[in-house]
């Protein structure tokens, strides 16, 4: 019998890849995501490619009270619940004098309070088991952009940047009463998922990726790494590892490179339609599905490392860049 999985925003997107790269692999899946109909699509096709079970529950991660009654439905549905995945996400495509003060409320509560009670309600499954020690793994789907952030992203920036304290914090709860329960980061570069044909956007051109994005079976595949495995942190693909270590050395040169490049790249050359709708407040069905629209663009493969591994080896590159170039100069000297 395979292990208990759940995922919110399991319905389209990464979340959705992640629940096909679960179920492949024989893992009984519960799925929470707002729109009911897009649940019950991804759950036949979790029945097709042979989940042994697919439970799903309709209910917005930002209110809290409805995700717990979900959880511990699924629970009682599935078994206590051995791998949380908190994925759930919304955007706004907007200037921060752009963006109202709902829109900022409504990204944070999805993005970082979705997050919080996600891991509150795999707590509570959690907790009880091998002898109070409590067992079980929890995946926060991060981003480069907890480390860095980008115009026209505050808002997701600020959930993201919330979520990696929020995670750090509780990392140390966890060690000090010396629990079974872990938890890892997958921090992600630029993905095609339909997240770029339903943000809610303030902006003339339709949204993109900032770069090249990578498919989400690949994001998915890193998701699912991290969920078996005992790292705290894990880096997906190059921008990634230049974001986060670029934010460490040259923050004010990131700014300035930022502010030259990252606005006119995270749009098309496709003015946006005036009555693009959004799912902000609301879901679209129809849009609920793995890929976005730049599937000719997206990478299939992106590296995945530890993020402790990436800094040791950034800093010892460093280390040897200084001792090469001391060598250098004791060289020069004695030659002069």
């Amino acid at each position: 019998m395979g292990r208990v999985v759940i995922i919110t925003g399991g319905s389209a997107g990464v979340g959705r890849a992640a629940a096909e790269r679960f179920a492949r692999a024989g893992d009984r899946i519960g799925l929470i995501a707002r729109d009911a109909a897009a649940l019950e699509d991804t759950r036949h096709d979790l029945l097709r490619i042979g989940a042994e079970a697919a439970a799903c529950e309709s209910a917005d991660v930002a209110d809290a009270e409805a995700l717990f009654g979900a959880a511990e439905r699924l629970e009682r549905a599935l078994g206590p619940v051995d791998i949380w995945v908190n994925d759930a996400m919304e955007t706004v495509f907007a200037r921060v004098v752009d963006i109202s003060p709902a829109e900022l409320r409504r990204v944070l509560e999805v993005c970082f309070l979705g997050y919080a009670h996600g891991t509150q309600a795999a707590l509570r499954s959690m907790r009880g088991r091998e002898e109070g020690r409590g067992r079980g793994r929890i995946v926060q789907v991060g981003s480069a952009l907890a480390y860095r952030g980008i115009p026209l992203q505050a808002a997701y920036c600020a959930a993201k940047h919330a979520i990696r304290g929020f995670t750090s914090a509780l990392r140390t709860e966890l060690i000090a009463e010396g629990s079974g329960i872990t938890v890892v980061t997958v921090e992600l570069p630029a993905v095609n998922t339909p997240q770029f044909d339903w943000a809610r956007i303030h902006i003339p051109f339709a949204p993109r990726p900032a770069g090249r994005p990578v498919r989400p079976d690949v994001a998915a595949e890193a998701v699912f790494r991290a969920a078996g495995g005992d790292a705290r942190e894990i880096w997906l693909g190059l921008p990634t590892f230049l974001a986060i270590l670029g934010e460490a050395v040259a923050p004010g040169l990131l700014d300035r490179y930022l502010g030259r490049v990252a606005l006119t790249g995270q749009m098309s050359a496709t003015r946006a339609k005036p009555d693009r709708a959004d799912n902000l407040d609301r879901p679209i069905t129809d849009l609920h599905r793995v890929s976005g629209r730049f599937v000719g663009e997206a990478a299939d493969w992106a590296p995945a490392i530890s993020g402790d591994l990436a800094r040791a080896g950034a800093a010892a590159l460093a280390a040897l860049a200084c001792f090469a170039a001391g060598a250098a100069f004791v060289r020069w000297r004695a030659g002069r």
